[in-house]
């Protein structure tokens, strides 16, 4: 079994998915039951996915044995400094690696836009990935935003 990531533009057909399973997933957690099909819709709505493509970030997809398993998006701050978005694993491919190995290639793909610094938001009940970030080398930072679900903040210098 193997994985592959490789850039994708956010519409395509499996990003689309893998951007609402996401946002289903970090939705359900937050409200503590299934998220509904216009919740995830108006979530999805202007949510910005748009700068997730060249110039102005990047929009990765894993595959594990070519099946889309993974996603993580990289939004240019500035010249310097880049915030990742939308990381997710689905459930079924957690703890074969497609964690580690998409935080890799997305920080490649920064330092391609010539990015010195990657900094990331995330909410208290999203551990596993608190878990990914610090495991990664991403080190806890004082809050460099004022988002209503961001309780905590990571960064990596590269």
């Amino acid at each position: 079994m193997t994985w592959t990531v490789t850039p994708e533009h956010v519409g395509s057909p499996d990003a689309a998915l893998l951007r609402r399973d996401y946002y289903d997933e970090v939705a359900s957690r937050y409200w503590g039951r299934p998220a509904t099909t216009a919740e995830i819709d108006d979530g999805l709505r202007d949510d910005g996915a748009g700068l997730l493509a060249p110039p102005t970030g990047e929009f990765l997809v894993g595959r594990y044995d070519g099946k889309p398993a993974s996603c993580a998006g990289l939004r240019l701050v500035d010249a310097g400094t880049a915030e990742l978005t939308r990381v997710f694993v689905r459930p079924a491919f957690r703890s074969t690696g497609g964690g580690g190995l998409l935080l890799a290639c997305i920080e490649s793909a920064a330092r391609a836009f010539g990015v010195r610094r990657i900094r990331l938001d995330t909410r208290n009940d999203l551990v596993e990935a608190r878990g990914l970030y610090a495991k990664h080398g991403y080190a806890e930072i004082p809050a460099f935003n004022r988002d209503r679900y961001a309780e905590h903040w990571f960064a990596k210098e590269l």
